[in-house]
């Protein structure tokens, strides 16, 4: 099996590779990523000491790059996890988020197309759907949940993902997309929630917090994620979108007080901030039909993992 990783460099490619070279040696793995500051080729380093990774620099916007990749590679299958991903970001500069997620994307699907791709994975975010009230916890996002994106960022995916699904209703292309929620673990950017509350408390640094906390997202060890690609990209039926959660439901603020806790930190540095623009108030992921058409998932213990993901961040920093 020969597969195409793109945003390979990126926090859950990075993981993605790592997850693929421990449960698929005979798998040959291409990692494809532009470096911009959220794709880090430090963390491939271990990746490409293996005879099975190959890296390469590239914009999944360049047309002429991912066709002279994909001609040298002949790739089975394409995971497309490169994306601008940072809400922020897209509020003060939205159209670098369209055209690396949708035009970036388009790209891919036709290169994709014209060289016999067994399948087209798009990673795609919650975040498509909106979001959810916080005072009506029964609810949550199924496949079927209109589309109702919040922010640029999110607008882009839900573009992206409806471009793909045309693919396979127009061409037949062989498509699958999953939908994950917050996802947490080792090599992401320090712009992220986790990440960043770490590298405050570590320098005893103030830490924002956007308007009261209360904000509530599902969190999802990224090995975990990883593993609900492998069951998609190999189980999951072709045109089909597929929900990944954990049903970790967790608010901002008591996530950064479990953080600070575990770091013997004060909650003194917390800082309250004003609200982000359009600033959704929770994701629910329902998880069901990925577990009932391709099988159950073992579900990391969460605190167990937060605290391997704090110490990981906490050396890293001292290195």
């Amino acid at each position: 099996m020969n597969i195409f990783v793109t945003g390979a460099a990126g926090f859950i490619g990075t993981n993605f590779v790592y997850y693929i070279q421990k449960n698929h040696r005979d798998w040959k793995i291409v990692g494809y990523d532009a470096l911009t500051y959220a794709g880090n080729a430090e963390n491939l380093r271990e990746a490409m000491n293996s005879d099975n990774f190959t890296f390469i620099r590239g914009d999944i916007r360049d047309r002429d790059s991912v066709e002279k990749a994909f001609t040298l590679h002949s790739p089975d299958i394409v995971i497309n996890f490169a994306a601008e991903s940072h809400v922020d970001r897209s509020i003060e500069s939205p159209a670098i988020f369209i055209e690396t997620n949708v035009l970036g994307t388009e790209v891919l699907l036709d290169e994709a197309m014209k060289h016999n791709v067994k399948r087209f994975h798009q990673i795609s975010t919650d975040e498509v759907y909106g979001d959810l009230p916080l005072d009506m916890p029964e609810l949550k996002f199924t496949e079927d949940s209109p589309l109702r994106p919040s922010s640029p960022y999110s607008a882009s995916k839900a573009a992206a993902d409806l471009l793909v699904l045309s693919y396979h209703r127009t061409y037949g292309m062989d498509v699958t997309i999953s939908r994950c929620s917050n996802n947490y673990g080792k090599y992401q950017h320090q712009e992220k929630l986790i990440p960043k509350t770490i590298s405050c408390a570590l320098r005893n640094d103030s830490i924002p917090v956007y308007g009261n906390g209360e904000n509530v997202r599902d969190w999802i060890y990224v090995e975990d994620h990883c593993r609900a690609i492998e069951k998609i990209i190999t189980k999951g039926r072709s045109g089909e979108i597929y929900n990944v959660g954990s049903n970790n439901e967790a608010s901002n603020i008591s996530m950064i007080r479990k953080i600070l806790k575990s770091m013997d930190r004060s909650e003194e540095l917390i800082t309250f901030t004003k609200d982000r623009r359009g600033h959704d108030k929770r994701y629910a992921i329902d998880n069901s039909k990925l577990q009932r058409e391709l099988g159950p998932i073992a579900f990391s213990q969460f605190d167990e993992k937060l605290e391997e993901t704090v110490k990981w961040y906490s050396k890293s920093a001292s290195l």
